[in-house]
């Protein structure tokens, strides 16, 4: 008996054991599946798949919301990648239609730089449109749409309420020249050589009229003799000013200079004035397209001239500022006190005549007697022409600033550091002011609340 309890004893003995070592014995993988392959490695596991975010068609031109003003060298803090969210689509702000009228270079045919209204002490910023490369074109106002053209080779009709694209046409080359608004017509010229009419509504192509070179003034109108439809006049670098039917785009007639062209006709009791590189001013009669005059001044007329009152004020290569008188073909004044020249166009009023310099300054002169009334100084030379309305001047430089002026002593109201050259001259009406900047942007300015 008391055997038999050794042996159990044993037994359990044995089996405890047993246990014990394959309690720790290596344990073997388990074989993998033949179908389905080894397994993977947490780090290599498959993303899971992102549906794309909705994009929309690219017909659809973006929207455009104010702005508040930045530090043109402000640079954005990177903080690493973050979770991209779809953004939503900003709210258009609805505005009532402006009473805005600029519909052409320096606002009227006679070139004069003048805007009805008056303008706030102080603008904010309504809206910036982008386009594809700079833009020195002076926008047009016909209708709550602002007309301009660009570098990007394009003619854009924006909506002024908002800044939104309301069309764009596209030509073989940059549109430098101003667009003209007439009876529902944008005429434009392109450095392509063409003067091209589109429908202001749709930005349809109605006719386009060649020119032997570029065209980088812009457009003029004037009434036909007959009293039937305007005639378009537009100077080019084929040396000639050219007189085309506003309806077909046939020409009507052409006149021959000595060399280019680069600024705008004014037009003014049937005689339209203008410069070119020949360094002649010439008056030229509308309805057949002779000459009635021709007033050397020794140097290249680069910008436009103003007319009135038989008189056209406008600036030189030789740097001087000349009043001169298109009848008797002499100049009544000269003005000048700077070893740099003229490029920017005058705005005349009553008694005044307002003219920027690439001596970085604006000048203010007596009309009547050439007197310097006052200068205010840029930090760049200042090729924008200025717009008077009311008792304000507006002007941009090369210094990247938009500025508005006192038209008195000249005094600074308000500035804006857009940042980009500004070329442009402003288009002004309504309490609003538009102008286009070498960065590319067309800035829309309204009274601050």
């Amino acid at each position: 008996m008391q055997g038999s309890r050794v042996v159990l004893v044993i037994l359990a003995l044995g089996f405890a054991c047993a246990g014990v070592l394959l309690y720790f014995a290596p344990h073997k993988p388990k074989p993998a599946d033949p179908v389905a392959g080894p397994p993977v490695p947490p780090s290599v596991l498959p993303l899971p798949t992102l549906q794309p975010a909705e994009t929309k068609s690219s017909s659809e031109p973006p929207r455009v919301t104010e702005t508040h003003e930045a530090h043109p060298f402000a640079v954005e803090e990177k903080t690493g990648p973050k979770e991209e969210r779809p953004k939503p689509r900003p709210k258009l702000i609805e505005r009532p239609k402006s009473k805005a009228k600029w519909p052409m270079y320096r606002g009227g045919p006679e070139l004069l730089g003048i805007a009805e209204g008056t303008l706030p002490d102080a603008l904010t910023l309504r809206w910036t449109f982008k386009t594809e490369a700079q833009v020195s074109s002076s926008a047009a106002i016909e209708n709550n749409i602002v007309y301009v053209g660009s570098f990007d080779n394009r003619v854009y009709a924006i909506d002024l309420g908002n800044g939104q694209e309301v069309w764009r046409y596209e030509t073989e080359s940059a549109v430098q020249a101003s667009p003209l608004v007439l009876e529902g017509v944008v005429y434009a010229g392109s450095a392509d050589a063409n003067l091209y009419a589109l429908d202001a509504v749709t930005g349809k192509l109605k006719w386009k009229a060649q020119t032997g070179a570029k065209i980088l003034g812009s457009p003029n109108l004037t009434a036909s003799p007959e009293g039937k439809q305007p005639w378009i006049l537009t100077g080019s670098y084929d040396n000639s000013m050219h007189c085309f039917d506003s309806v077909d785009g046939k020409e009507v007639w052409s006149f021959q200079t000595g060399n280019y062209i680069n600024g705008s006709p004014a037009v003014s009791d049937g005689k339209t004035v203008f410069g070119g590189c020949d360094g002649v001013l010439h008056v030229i009669t509308v309805k057949d397209g002779q000459e009635a005059n021709a007033c050397p001044v020794g140097s290249y007329i680069a910008g436009s001239a103003a007319l009135t009152g038989g008189r056209a004020y406008f600036g030189h290569y030789g740097n001087r500022l000349v009043c001169m008188d298109i009848v008797k073909g002499e100049p009544v004044w000269s003005y000048g006190d700077q070893d740099l020249p003229f490029f920017s166009s005058p705005a005349v009023t009553k008694d005044r005549v307002v003219v920027g310099g690439r001596d970085k300054r604006v000048h203010c002169i007596e009309r009547e007697t050439g007197k310097q009334v006052w200068t205010f100084e840029t930090k760049e030379k200042v090729d924008s022409s200025p717009v008077v309305c009311g008792d304000k001047v507006v002007v941009g430089s090369d210094d990247g600033r938009l500025y508005v002026l006192k038209l008195a002593d000249g005094k600074l109201v308000w500035s804006y550091e857009i940042g980009g050259a500004i070329s442009a001259s402003p288009a002004v009406g309504d309490g609003l002011v538009v102008i286009g900047s070498d960065d590319g942007n067309v800035y829309c300015f309204e009274e601050k609340k």
